[in-house]
């Protein structure tokens, strides 16, 4: 039916017309609008090293960074959802609870028909992932007859099924409940074969993990994307528009070279290298490594060799997370100590030496020596809010919390899910502290030796 008006009768029709355009524009910007009201961007993520995790007490982690950035361009604060599962993450997502969902999302087609995908941020391939000197495949038809394991929800799970078309013999077992960096552990404790993993992820657990071997890749590069609700097309716009100013201004590139440009070049120290830094650096140092150990009442020869296992005695050392100097100082920490210049090396181990010796303080007084000092080295590492955790944990398990040697056990339970979802701080990249105050002890011991050596010569 064609209905004719005259001027009048159109005149007449403007303002319903124009409510019915308002209420559109207002039901599509109603997310960036509840935003912007209430001051706060509610954001679903997961407790991971690639996303969003303590460090020395701080939170971290290259979406964490750039989840408060963008919240900082609309002047809102932000508030955190942590999530366990890639499920749990998109079902957050969908009921309203959060407004976005950052958490190393791979950019699906049928992720892409349930939600809208803010710009790529990064590329990754799906690798599949065994032990050095367990299983090798080289391609998709050599996995039959090996355990593999993929987490439920993932894009891992979607592209399993998809090659099972092509491969109808392909076998492989999804796992509820867990996520990537748990069954990437699992492998390296060789509880199961394979996993699949995207190759960010592999990078930088690796680290942890040095017997991951990646056996190939699953696929070629796919996008890592941020996931809004579908009808968030102002909040989508809001975000492309904030993304292009941040990554010409060179932030994203600076944030992947702190968070992943230490990958192709982290290498540890072997003995030998050791021995001769005794001979050749050490003496530079050794003056005030003694000076500020006695102060402190702290043993010079674990303070040099905890900076050793630092920096290497390299008074100009920086990470690619920020800590700087002999000690390894942050920021924060610097400040705290008194310290303005952290790549001077006296001032460094002035305020290493210090804050060691404020970390020992802190450590319960039912944890004698040596435990204690061990318990305050493995704080340097990870912050005490972990290593408190920790002691939760050893208590649950009927393991002594006043024992280094049951805490030992203990941290590594940190990165999983069952574990660290119950205790205050969260995820931790447990076994690191461990190894950590392994190697100083290892150093502690060599340096000794040496320099008794030396002195009978």
């Amino acid at each position: 039916m064609i209905v004719h008006m005259t001027r009048g009768k159109i005149s007449r029709w403007v303002p319903f017309i124009a409510l019915l355009t308002c209420l559109s524009a207002c039901q599509q910007g109603d997310h960036i609008s509840k935003i912007l009201d209430k001051g706060k961007l509610v954001v679903v993520t997961r407790n991971a090293p690639t996303t969003y995790y303590d460090l020395h007490d701080e939170k971290a982690g290259l979406e964490f960074e750039m989840i408060n950035d963008f919240a900082a361009s609309l002047d809102v604060k932000v508030r955190f959802i942590v999530k366990d599962t890639t499920s749990e993450i998109l079902e957050t997502l969908q009921s309203g609870e959060a407004q976005l969902a950052a958490a190393g999302l791979t950019k699906t087609d049928e992720r892409q028909s349930a939600f809208l995908f803010g710009p790529i941020y990064q590329e990754v391939e799906q690798q599949i992932v065994c032990r050095r000197g367990g299983p090798n495949p080289k391609k998709v038809k050599d996995l039959n007859g090996f355990e593999l394991v993929v987490a439920s929800g993932t894009s891992y799970e979607e592209k399993m099924a998809t090659l099972q078309k092509d491969y109808p013999s392909l076998q492989w077992r999804i796992e509820e409940g867990v996520d990537t960096e748990t069954l990437l552990e699992k492998v390296w404790l060789k509880d199961i074969d394979c996993t699949v993993a995207d190759s960010n992820i592999v990078a930088i657990n690796r680290r942890y993990y040095p017997e991951l071997k990646v056996r190939f890749n699953l696929t070629k590069p796919e996008s890592l994307a941020w996931a809004i609700p579908k009808d968030a097309e102002r909040l989508h716009a809001e975000l492309n528009h904030w993304f292009v100013d941040y990554k010409d201004a060179g932030k994203l590139e600076a944030l992947m070279e702190k968070y992943y440009g230490f990958i192709e070049v982290f290498d540890y120290v072997d003995t030998r290298k050791f021995v001769r830094r005794i001979k050749s650096v050490l003496p530079k140092y050794r003056k005030e490594f003694e000076k500020e150990a006695a102060k402190h009442n702290l043993d010079w020869l674990l303070l040099a060799a905890q900076a050793y296992q630092e920096s290497h005695w390299r008074a100009k050392a920086k990470s690619p997370t920020g800590v700087r100097g002999i000690m390894m100082l942050t920021q924060t920490t610097a400040r705290e100590m008194g310290i303005k210049r952290r790549t001077d090396p006296i001032q460094s181990i002035q305020g290493g030496a210090r804050y060691m010796k404020k970390l020992i303080k802190r450590v319960p007084e039912s944890i004698s020596e040596p435990d204690r000092t061990w318990f305050a080295l493995a704080a340097y590492n990870v912050g005490m809010g972990h290593m408190y955790d920790a002691r939760t944990l050893a208590r649950r398990l009927g393991k002594d919390p006043d024992r280094w040697a049951d805490l030992s056990e203990v941290l590594p339970l940190l990165t999983r899910k069952k574990y660290y979802k119950t205790v205050k701080h969260g995820y931790a990249r447990g076994r690191e502290p461990v190894r950590y105050v392994q190697r100083i002890r290892d150093y502690h011991d060599i340096l000794h030796q040496v320099l008794e050596q030396h002195s009978h010569q």
